[in-house]
């Protein structure tokens, strides 16, 4: 099955990239996704106190309106980040936003976060059995007067639906969302989130989720900024605008977030860099590039304490995460590792 599986994701690319987006979504809803074994126990582990079957987790932007978290858990995954949602509904930048690098095995997207709201959002993940460990990636509305508060709409009305969030401050498509990164305005973002938290029963990890394109002096008062208002952990990295000299692709020029291949290198440099600077304060989640075992156990050696990934899935089909966790789990074993969080790099 998993071979029909992978021809079924090769006919896709014969489609535009977000038509074929479309059509998977569609096919996952329809019960047409892989359903993958259970997973070997040395790759349990734990993330701010969320227990996973494995440390492989989908990224946000695969499933922006939470529409099939529990075929993507089903397919292997050891966690799933839906979003990125906004409390209004959405539409998205101009098509084309959407564009395959095939030579380089990377994407390029100004989707724009778009996404179905906060309403639908939340009223697919209250129609769910709550099974498996499923994030949202929490943004703001274009047009916001007041971009804080659009976190926090979306923090409390999800409060109690999903096992983690994700506070987005690093997407390049939605202008100056990026500047929430300095130093000043994550404080006065944090501030807020912190207190609208205290209000809130129970306690569920909130992430943050931090740009590639990095100094390392704003990585580091973005790790102190997340340590002093109570964040849980920084996932490194989102997508970035930076066009490395080696992209061969015809659409390398295009404006928008760069992912997959070309992404890892930068990207797990500056999941070191966040690692250093956090000392074991706050959990990391490695993001950006990542197709591979190998490279997957290179983001564990780097600091994080699990990955995401999205990008690969293009290329690698929906087997690709049961393959990486076969790898992963004979790179352990070489090692000398038997379980996932014994080879973090602290």
């Amino acid at each position: 099955m998993s071979m029909l599986h992978d021809i079924g994701a090769r006919a896709l690319h014969l489609l535009d990239p977000e038509d074929a987006h479309t059509a998977a979504i569609r096919g996952l809803k329809r019960g047409w996704g892989p359903k993958a074994p259970l997973d070997d126990p040395m790759l349990r582990t734990v993330v701010a106190g969320l227990h996973l079957p494995n440390p492989i987790g989908l990224a946000a932007g695969f499933d922006k309106s939470a529409e099939v978290p529990d075929a993507m858990l089903a397919a292997g995954f050891g966690f799933v980040e839906c979003g990125t949602v906004t409390p209004i509904p959405q539409a998205g930048n101009p098509r084309p936003r959407l564009f395959r690098l095939t030579p380089d095995r990377a994407v390029i997207n100004r989707m724009g976060l778009n996404n179905d709201g906060i309403e639908a959002f939340a009223a697919r993940l209250q129609g769910r059995e709550r099974k498996g460990i499923v994030g949202a990636n929490l943004g703001v509305n274009k047009d916001s007067d007041d971009r804080v508060a659009d976190y926090i709409i979306c923090l409390k009305r999800l409060w109690g639906l999903c096992d983690y969030f994700t506070i987005n401050v690093s997407s390049p498509n939605t202008p100056g969302l990026r500047a929430l990164q300095s130093k000043e305005a994550l404080d006065a973002l944090s501030g807020r989130i912190a207190r609208a938290r205290e209000g809130l029963e129970g306690t569920t990890p909130i992430f943050l989720k931090i740009a590639p394109d990095l100094e390392p002096f704003e990585i580091e008062a973005i790790v102190e900024s997340a340590v002093e208002h109570g964040f849980d952990g920084l996932i490194v990295s989102n997508t970035t605008i930076a066009r490395p000299d080696t992209l061969q692709s015809k659409h390398a020029r295009e404006t928008g977030g760069l992912s997959g291949a070309p992404l890892f290198e930068r990207s797990t440099e500056v999941l070191k860099l966040t690692a250093q600077c956090a000392k074991g304060r706050l959990a990391l989640i490695g993001g950006g590039g990542v197709s591979s075992g190998a490279q997957a156990y290179a983001k564990l050696r780097a600091g994080a304490s699990a990955v995401q990934l999205y990008s690969a899935m293009v290329y690698g089909g929906p087997g690709l995460v049961q393959r990486i966790k076969r790898e992963l789990c004979g790179i352990l074993q070489e090692n000398g590792y038997a379980t996932v969080a014994a080879a973090v790099k602290r």
